[in-house]
């Protein structure tokens, strides 16, 4: 294909885009005039009482988050069932503020945008000739904004879901030795509280959530369910069912929660023992890449070297 007929494909392709951009504009600002009453009654607070926890300030981040949270707000009212399933993921990912889904959305929107712009901008750099190099950076920009905050929110979860899972063990067995010692659930919940706030703080946060809980009136079921759901991880949904079994049907909490906790530490012994054995696996590669050539190189060359004085000399 010829460089004009190339040009005038891009210039036909940016034409298109640029017309998506402004039905998408058009539609955007026709949809807020046709729900302008139904956020005037959803956001009935002022702008500063409707940050909360992302109260804004005179700083730069302070203004940024605000806008976050009036865009991903607007958001929010459009798609109301979206909300709860963002608001899980960010309370698994340590963002508890009742605002944070909001502002995630509105950040993302934010993301989607610029790398939109980007895109656009980049076009007249790819028809007058630049290469392959804009492409490549108007699909990273791309893979960045639509992938990116999902993945941040992915590695804080992982991240606290291994330190719930390393402590859920140290956690039973102190719910153990406190309702051995005489203490009610409650109260034995409480006092692990205060006793692992320093190893574990992430995990006590959900605990003080639970306590906080119970003394507000809700029943235990619904509170262990809830503090389950909250961590994400099977053992925190096997000790709310065992709970829920236990008080059904009316067995010894202590002895319960014994044998729950003989299974924790069973099952972290077998993690460990399961990456022990994976590890000689793992190795297999580095050994190939980075030691099996040094280790080649090492007893190779000092032959080569006298084969090469040998032949030189003949």
């Amino acid at each position: 294909m010829d460089p004009a007929g190339l040009q005038q494909i891009l210039t036909l392709a940016a034409g298109v885009l640029l017309a998506f951009a402004g039905g998408g504009t058009l539609l955007v600002v026709s949809s807020e005039v046709r729900m302008r009453a139904q956020r005037r009654a959803r956001l009935t607070a002022s702008p500063a009482a409707a940050v909360g926890g992302f109260r804004p300030d005179d700083t730069f981040g302070g203004r940024m988050t605000a806008g976050f949270l009036r865009l991903g707000q607007r958001t929010a009212v459009k798609d109301p069932a979206k909300l709860s399933v963002v608001r899980t993921k960010l309370m698994r990912a340590g963002f508890f503020s009742r605002e944070s889904a909001a502002v995630y959305l509105g950040a993302r929107a934010v993301a989607l945008i610029a790398a939109t712009v980007a895109t656009v901008l980049l076009l007249p750099v790819v028809m007058n000739g630049g290469g392959i190099g804009p492409v490549l950076l108007a699909g990273v920009l791309s893979a960045a904004a639509v992938l990116g905050p999902d993945q941040f929110l992915n590695m804080r979860r992982q991240a606290r879901e291994l330190e719930y899972t390393e402590g859920f063990p140290d956690l039973l067995d102190l719910l153990v030795a406190s309702v051995e010692a005489g203490l009610s659930l409650d109260a034995a919940v409480s006092r692990v509280t205060d006793e692992l706030v320093r190893r574990y703080p992430n995990l006590t946060v959900h605990l003080r959530f639970l306590t906080l809980e119970l003394r507000a009136g809700k029943s235990r079921k619904e509170v262990w369910v809830g503090f389950a759901d909250r961590l994400g991880i099977d053992d925190a949904r096997a000790l709310a069912t065992m709970l829920r079994q236990a008080e059904d049907m009316g067995t010894s909490l202590g002895e319960t929660l014994s044998v729950f906790s003989s299974d924790m530490r069973t099952k972290r012994m077998l993690r460990a023992e399961e990456k022990a054995l994976a590890l000689p696996a793992k190795l297999t590669v580095p050994l190939i890449l980075f030691i099996f050539p040094c280790l080649l190189g090492v007893l190779l060359l000092p032959a080569i070297f006298r084969l090469t004085g040998a032949l030189g000399g003949q």
